[in-house]
């Protein structure tokens, strides 16, 4: 019979409740959120030639003063917005259960927060396409959403992150992020911090801080860097073009950013962004988000933080990189290499191409 330790009597009402089920196959957690079902999809199909939308769309659920689910209505904001998102994968009110049946169906509690933060009140911009000050404005945003969730106790990591297109889920196209706080650390940041933290034991060094160096050494992966970040095609990296976002001075979360580094983070992002849609001259889909030290009250001196790029597109505008065959079931493959990735990316203008038409 399944032991259950908390509040849940069965399997049926687990089903009902965000939680984490264990793979010990892969020794990780899958994330479940049978609740999400319920979510809008606007269904817009990713075209590799578009017309600018609106600026004003009064159809989006995100544009300023329009309607959202449940009766709720947007402000008129002018800069930024951040909202408790109406469909969350992830509930602060889960209550607290593990559940297993013998030694290999395991499952428990995942309660968390789950935010999103309009980056513009504009339908028509993206990340690309905002001004620096006004992206300047979502990096303090982000830094104060990290701040704040991190500091509740039953958050232990807080996932900040953009899924730009259709092709990567986002069904609306106003530019817009979210941020998951979860009570325990994610799969991928937690593969990074025992990789953070065996590296550190060994050498003395910070691994990324190490890696940034042989980078900046070879220049053959460097796509743009400033002061304070660099953007590189990491080494291993498998999707075409995928990117690695570093910073130079070694600093484990969003919250340690100095001024001078908080500009010069939303300008590298505007660079990057600019580029990716430059190279197919198409609104580049992908999925962003920031790795950052654990929200558990400890200093974590081993980690640096960094953010992933993940662009599905291969060839051009409509051919695209999937995980199938061999690379679901064997090892992931890449026909580009990073540095032909690399030199295609830092070869292109950093003036967006609908801006020189």
């Amino acid at each position: 019979m399944p032991e259950r330790v908390g509040t849940l009597p069965s399997l049926a009402e687990l089903n009902a409740h965000p939680h984490v089920r264990f793979n010990p196959l892969r020794g990780e957690w899958i994330q479940v959120s049978p609740h999400r079902t319920a979510r809008p999809w606007q269904g817009q199909v990713e075209r590799s030639s578009e017309t600018d939308p609106p600026r004003y769309d009064p159809d989006c659920y995100l544009c300023p003063g329009n309607g959202r689910a449940g009766g709720k209505k947007n402000p008129p904001y002018a800069t930024t917005f951040v909202f408790d998102n109406d469909f969350p994968a992830l509930l602060p009110s889960t209550p607290s259960f593990e559940w297993r049946e013998g030694g290999l169906l395991m499952a428990r509690a995942q309660p968390g927060i789950c935010r999103v933060v309009c980056f513009s009140p504009r339908h028509d911009l993206t990340i690309a396409r905002m001004e620096r000050e006004a992206l300047r404005g979502v990096v303090d945003v982000w830094v104060d959403e990290a701040r704040a969730l991190g500091a509740k106790d039953e958050i232990g990591y807080v996932q900040i992150f953009e899924n730009r297109g259709a092709a990567m889920g986002a069904s609306n196209p106003h530019p817009h992020g979210q941020i998951w706080a979860t009570a325990s650390v994610p799969n991928e940041p937690s593969r990074e911090q025992q990789a953070f933290h065996e590296y550190r034991g060994s050498s003395g060094a910070c691994l990324l801080c190490d890696y940034l160096q042989v980078e900046l050494s070879a220049a053959e992966r460097h796509v743009c860097e400033n002061g304070s970040f660099v953007a590189v095609v990491p080494f291993w990296g498998v999707w075409p073009f995928e990117t690695l976002v570093l910073s130079r001075r070694h600093v484990a979360d969003l919250a340690a950013l100095n001024e001078a580094e908080r500009n010069d983070l939303a300008d590298l992002l505007k660079r990057l962004t600019t580029r990716y849609d430059n190279l197919f001259e198409t609104p580049f889909p992908y999925s962003m988000g920031f790795h950052q030290r654990p929200a558990d009250g400890g200093a974590h001196e081993e980690w640096h933080l960094h953010a992933h790029f993940f662009p599905p597109l291969l060839r051009s505008a409509t051919v695209r990189k999937f995980m199938v065959g061999f690379e679901m079931l064997g090892t992931p493959q890449r026909d580009l290499t990073p540095e032909d990735a690399a030199a295609r990316l830092r070869g292109l203008s950093e003036v967006h191409y609908r801006e020189r038409r």
